[in-house]
């Protein structure tokens, strides 16, 4: 499995130490899909892949709809090394990264935390969940509970209540986590979420 596709900011004379954003697309969208939110951090560099599996509804998956919500590790591995290996051929093996996932993508946000704990500066989940399964990092996240942000809308009916559950208990165990639901809004991203996202990302790289 591998990432061939993206899209992304200049990254012409980045510095190692400076933090890039990596746009995690959800279930069935593709590269093109959350680009636009970086208005809302504008100063800083990011990239945008594609996720390696087409749907047949069109689009692209991390891995696949069979398990979509309780994936196990041989549904997140294989894309989360991919990830990996994609963000290691593109960008300084130490450079800082700033993840931001939604839905299916909040899901890789929590995989790349959880695998390389050390690389992430912030991670933020919108509307996404999380595989009950233990990865490599995880020891190591519940001694140092990083700060995450999860953000989810009051009415979001696609991420079942179950997964919702799920991802809270991992981040009450393994983070410091600020967790913020929106009245009103469903499976989606609007003004509210991505001010708090701004702030959040703000105080985690400055």
């Amino acid at each position: 499995m591998t990432i061939t596709k993206f899209t992304a900011s200049d990254l012409g004379g980045l510095k190692a130490e400076q933090p890039v954003v990596v746009l995690l697309h959800g279930y069935g969208a593709d590269e093109r899909d959350l680009p636009g939110i970086m208005s809302y951090l504008p100063n800083l560099p990011w990239v945008s892949p594609r996720a390696p599996l087409p749907t047949v509804q069109g689009g692209f998956a991390w891995y696949g709809v069979e398990r979509v919500l309780n994936p196990n590790l041989e549904d997140v591995m294989p894309p989360t090394e991919a990830l990996w290996d994609w963000l290691d051929d593109l960008l300084d093996p130490k450079q800082p990264l700033v993840v931001i996932g939604f839905s299916q993508g909040g899901l890789m946000a929590t995989q790349l935390l959880r695998s390389r704990p050390e690389r992430i500066a912030a991670c933020v989940i919108l509307a996404g969940f999380a595989a009950d399964v233990e990865m490599p990092a995880d020891a190591t996240l519940r001694e140092n509970k990083p700060k995450v942000l999860y953000c989810r809308g009051a009415q979001d009916t696609v991420v079942a209540k179950d997964a919702v559950a799920g991802l809270n208990r991992w981040l009450q165990s393994h983070t410091r986590a600020q967790t913020k639901t929106y009245e009103g809004l469903g499976h989606s991203i609007d003004d509210r979420v991505m001010n708090d996202v701004a702030d959040f990302v703000a105080a985690s790289v400055g």
